[in-house]
């Protein structure tokens, strides 16, 4: 006794789950979701145009221990010179981080003339 052949069952399409939308075929071949850009100049907006102001200097900013091996001196010596006044520094969070101009204007007005 032979069991009877079943067709294959049709292919069905692929529930979305939430946050998803559901799948769909493009109706041009190679026209998907991220097709192409017509091709033509942008329109302009319409409203006035804003100017961006200048950019800024990058400021790069040193640890303290970075500030201490420059200047060749212990860690404490330059949270006294921060704490003191005397070397700009930003907190952040617990740390402090030394501009980088800070410590080469220091370095500037701290030296002497030996006679």
């Amino acid at each position: 006794m032979s069991l009877p052949q079943r067709s294959p069952a049709p292919a069905l399409p692929r529930q979305a789950t939430y946050g998803q939308r559901p799948y769909t075929r493009p109706a041009v071949p190679g026209a998907g979701p991220m097709g192409q850009r017509p091709v033509g100049p942008r329109p302009m907006p319409a409203g006035p145009v804003v100017q961006r102001p200048a950019p800024r200097p990058a400021v790069s900013f040193l640890t303290v221990a970075e500030v201490a091996a420059i200047m060749r001196v212990s860690k404490m010596t330059v949270y006294r010179l921060v704490h003191g006044g005397e070397m700009a520094a930003v907190r952040v969070g617990r740390s402090f981080r030394v501009p980088e101009t800070a410590v080469r204007e220091y370095l500037a007005d701290a030296r002497t003339d030996v006679a």
